[in-house]
């Protein structure tokens, strides 16, 4: 056994090529769990949009329970895994929200009716009925017709500063590869380096 990188940023980065140029289903997807005010805890899949300010980024509503809990907690932690490739990466860090001009530049590059549906949606809330949701599309797209959608207020991205990475790669017999890389802060620049018991 033997890491394949120093940095572990650089060691995602190839792992991630590599899940693309293998056509991994959804490379990019990765479960995001925080912890709700009440203390549970909560998953969901969320895509990663790029590393910004040396962070992760990805992007959502930020009155959504995904995005309170990261404004009320700013920790959480990532989880890219590729079953073709049996790999695993779990990323644990400090999350801080992204710029507006980050924010706005992201949202001009989004497919215009999700776009529409940024402004339509309020994540996770109570809907009456679909007809509600539809309406409520039908009036945006009227808002904003012939013109470019601007971003809502309430959406924008979020970066988790990395803390640490576990690099997993299924073996045999379940005899699998564990590589794990820490530090105190997300501000240092020297990673801790272990192997882990499968």
């Amino acid at each position: 056994m033997k890491f394949l990188y120093e940095d572990p940023k650089q060691w995602f980065d190839y792992e991630l090529a590599k899940a693309i140029e293998k056509k991994a289903i959804e490379p990019t997807a990765m479960s995001l769990a925080t912890v709700s005010e009440e203390g549970f805890p909560q998953v969901r899949v969320v895509l990663f949009k790029g590393w910004r300010n040396s962070g992760l980024s990805f992007f959502t509503n930020y009155r959504s329970p995904k995005g309170l809990s990261l404004i009320l907690h700013k920790k959480a932690c990532l989880n890219f895994f590729w079953p073709e490739l049996a790999i695993q990466i779990r990323i644990q860090g400090e999350v801080k929200a992204l710029s507006e001009s980050d924010s706005d530049e992201y949202f001009a590059t989004r497919p215009r009716l999700s776009q529409i549906g940024a402004w339509a949606s309020s994540q996770s809330q109570a809907l009456s009925s679909r007809d509600e949701f539809d309406n409520k599309v039908s009036y945006y797209e009227k808002e904003f017709i012939n013109q470019p959608v601007t971003r809502p207020p309430h959406w924008g991205g979020f970066t988790l500063l990395p803390i640490n990475f576990e690099f997993w790669f299924g073996q045999e017999g379940r005899l699998h590869e564990r590589y794990y890389f820490s530090r105190k802060t997300s501000q240092d620049t020297l990673w801790s380096k272990t192997f882990l018991y499968p």
